[in-house]
């Protein structure tokens, strides 16, 4: 079957009478309704006045209809999901700096984006669910418009925008073509050894780029199946588990930490529903997680690294029977993937430097951004801003985030180094380490740790355990209990910024 390079293309590949969106308590939708369905959307669009590469906003909640919202629009126009916890100034910066035509809510959605777009001139469509509608089966209503580009979208036509993070400067739209995010979807699957009698419990936010691509597309890319939760709920894991019997999922190292602490009252599910493999990403997985799961489910865990201008996955560990190792994200898995110092030159293994990247999964640069663009591409590469080391058998680890290391009086320090140290004694949960302010030193280290419940540990418990793991000047200075590590809207730690959040600033 020829590779596909659009959203159509894809899901074309699957049996058209089996599964492909799935949901607790719904019928399926199968690979030959999700294509009729995808069809009648492209076809509503076009008469709501939008068509190819016009940029629709979706703000809708985890579930089947955002996953085949996704798909049906990006198959027509151009996909933009929010986080539906944004504030109405949030949804006014979005909206405006997308230049969105189009709003996709749920029926009678009470989100502040509608008043938003209304605001702003911009029309809302409504998406309505019929009566007994299989999973992720939808009716979009709004006033009717007029469209320049009518009919399905091309391979290079973009299929999606997101923005990066935005940590220490305004948010970046990372634009994705239908064929780089069909690329990752085979690189993903293809990593995974996907086949159509695998089955994905969805939990990742699907405004997220690993819950689209790593959970959805890569699985329809094999012709598999995607059962779509309402989003992560720990509490439900297990039941969704017995319920669905899905052969892995995907998600953040968070989500994986709360589904450890309710394994042990949940083990007649594990034995019952076994999983073929556990997928981790978008965040850095502690080795003592890794091995934790890996015995508590009795089978791998997949380590992979991802990011949104790769259309998600660069590297990925191996399934058995090659090695995977805890604390590294495996071997390119797709794209080229080297490490380059600050000429420009790729450094041989062995040697640290920033990770860089090139493929067909790679965007072709930031949108309306040349002087970021100029300086996150090299002699073809994109400079990714993390900083690692391959080993001679093509293993990447990665020792920080470029801006996220600490520099203590010109001592270069890796947070992620510290974490892992701190993780390691018996009271610890979760830690983040950060950099505070130094009046002689310019910064110090810091850390953020949540304890087990029940366990505890004073700050000259952590510190003393710390000094006899890591060199002096890496031991934090100053260690904060907190009930609640600040998160991101994917789970993802934030250190930046997190010492004026906590007081130390």
């Amino acid at each position: 079957m020829p590779t596909p390079r659009t959203v159509i293309e894809l899901l074309a590949r699957g049996d058209p009478a089996a599964p492909a969106i799935s949901a607790p308590g719904r019928p399926d939708l199968t690979y030959r309704a999700i294509a009729e369905h995808v069809s009648a959307t492209v076809a509503a669009l076009n008469a709501l006045g939008v068509g190819r590469e016009d940029p629709v906003a979706i703000v809708l909640p985890n579930g089947p209809e955002m996953a085949v919202a996704f798909l049906a629009i990006a198959a027509g126009a151009t996909t933009a999901p929010l986080n539906p916890g944004y504030t109405a100034d949030e949804f006014s910066f979005y909206l405006r700096d997308l230049s969105a035509r189009l709003l996709v809510v749920e029926a009678g959605s009470g989100s502040p984006a509608v008043q938003v777009a209304r605001e702003l001139g911009i029309p809302v469509a409504e998406l309505h669910v019929p009566p007994g509608a299989a999973a992720g089966r939808f009716e979009l209503r709004g006033a009717p418009g007029k469209a320049d580009r009518l009919g399905p979208a091309g391979a290079n036509d973009v299929a999606l925008v997101l923005h990066t993070s935005g940590t220490t400067s305004r948010p970046k739209i990372v634009p994705l073509t239908h064929a780089n995010v069909c690329a990752s979807a085979g690189h993903i699957a293809a990593s995974l050894a996907l086949t159509p009698a695998d089955r994905c419990l969805q939990v990742m936010p699907l405004f997220h780029i690993h819950g689209l691509i790593a959970a959805l597309l890569s699985s329809l890319h094999a012709g598999a199946s995607v059962s779509c939760t309402p989003g992560f709920n720990a509490l439900q894991f297990f039941a969704w588990l017995r319920d669905v019997r899905p052969t892995w999922y995907t998600a953040v190292p968070t989500m994986h930490q709360a589904i450890l602490a309710r394994a042990g009252r949940n083990r007649e599910v594990i034995t019952a529903a076994p999983l073929r493999f556990i997928r981790s990403s978008s965040a850095s997985l502690p080795p003592r997680v890794m091995t934790e799961l890996e015995a508590t489910f009795g089978c791998p865990l997949i380590e992979a690294y991802g990011m949104t201008e790769a259309a998600h996955q660069m590297t990925s560990n191996p399934l058995p029977p090659r090695g995977r190792f805890p604390g590294s994200v495996g071997v390119a898995a797709g794209p080229d993937v080297g490490v380059m110092d600050e000429r420009g030159v790729l450094l041989p293994p062995g040697d640290v430097g920033e990770v860089v990247i090139r493929g067909p999964n790679v965007t072709a640069g930031y949108r309306n951004n040349p002087e970021a663009n100029a300086t996150a591409f090299t002699n073809g590469w994109f400079r990714t801003g993390d900083q690692g080391v391959l080993d001679a058998q093509g293993y990447l680890r990665l020792t920080g985030r470029l801006k996220e290391i600490i520099n203590r009086g010109g001592e270069k320090i890796s947070p992620r180094e510290v974490d892992e140290v701190l993780l390691d004694h018996p009271a610890v949960a979760q830690v983040v380490t950060f950099a505070m302010p130094h009046a002689m030193l310019g910064e110090d280290v810091a850390a953020a740790v949540v304890l087990n419940p029940g366990a505890e540990a004073t700050e000259r418990d952590l510190r003393r355990f710390a000094a006899g793991r890591l060199a002096d000047m890496k031991v934090p200075r100053k260690i904060v209990f907190v009930e609640e590590i600040p998160k991101g809207a994917t789970g993802k730690l934030q250190r930046i910024g997190l010492a004026a959040k906590l007081g130390l600033g």
